[in-house]
């Protein structure tokens, strides 16, 4: 089985993109990040999933893009609530951490190197996203072209790498549809931007709004809402 890193949030896009890169027949490597983030929520969920799918290694990496703040998630700045579908698909929101798929591309590709690995799987979606530069397929193209120019392995002839991204053309139900063919438990997951210090998602957030759109629209429940006893809160 060849070597993948896969950057894992916790959330559900990544989550998708772990079980995706198993069952493409690569030994996964998840690397996940301690960034200053504003809870710890995600990381919490990141291990549950790591162990529910299974891993060659998991990875929790610390830095500290809080020290920059400039974002909802890693500043003293109000998460947005309640917006709207049409204002999310306007402009660039304030829970965007700047040049975050930047850094954590950067290490995993450093990873990569190390594990002598070709691959690296990455969950962003250019559909159902909230606006991040960082998402789009330029970016990806871009990173990727630059990243075959910046390792020794890739001078060298020993490494040619391609950044996977199974979910960028996906719909978030699509998303949903293609975990649960390959058993996820999207209970374990943590999408919400503003938590409850027990993992309570808020509901209100771009990201919890996304994530019930995508339910809704694959006609599933969400076991997230089950598992803290919210389902029927909305």
């Amino acid at each position: 089985m060849p070597n993948a890193v896969v950057l894992l949030s916790g959330g559900l896009d990544s989550t998708t993109a772990l079980a995706i890169a198993k069952a493409e027949g690569f030994a996964p490597y998840a690397l996940s990040f301690r960034y200053g983030q504003r809870h710890a929520i995600e990381l919490d969920a990141a291990q549950r999933v790591a162990a529910s799918v299974g891993v060659a290694e998991h990875v929790i990496a610390d830095i500290d893009l809080r020290r920059f703040g400039g974002s909802a998630l890693t500043a003293e700045i109000a998460v947005p609530k309640g917006r709207p579908a049409e204002t999310m698909a306007e402009g660039i929101p304030v829970t965007y951490v700047p040049a975050r798929n930047t850094v954590f591309l950067s290490f995993a590709l450093a990873w990569a190197e190390v594990l002598e690995a070709s691959d690296i799987f990455i969950g962003v979606n250019a559909l159902d996203y909230s606006g991040y530069p960082d998402c789009r397929p330029e970016y990806i193209a871009a990173y990727e072209h630059m990243a075959n120019l910046a390792t020794a392995a890739g001078v060298e002839g020993r490494q040619h790498l391609r950044i996977h991204t199974p979910l960028i053309d996906l719909t978030k139900a699509q998303i949903i549809q293609r975990g649960l063919s390959l058993g996820l438990d999207y209970g374990l997951t943590s999408s919400c931007y503003d938590p409850a210090a027990d993992g309570r998602p808020c509901l209100q957030c771009d990201s919890c709004q996304l994530r019930a759109k995508g339910f809704a629209e694959a006609g599933i429940s969400d076991p997230l809402l089950s598992r803290h006893e919210l389902a029927n809160t909305r």
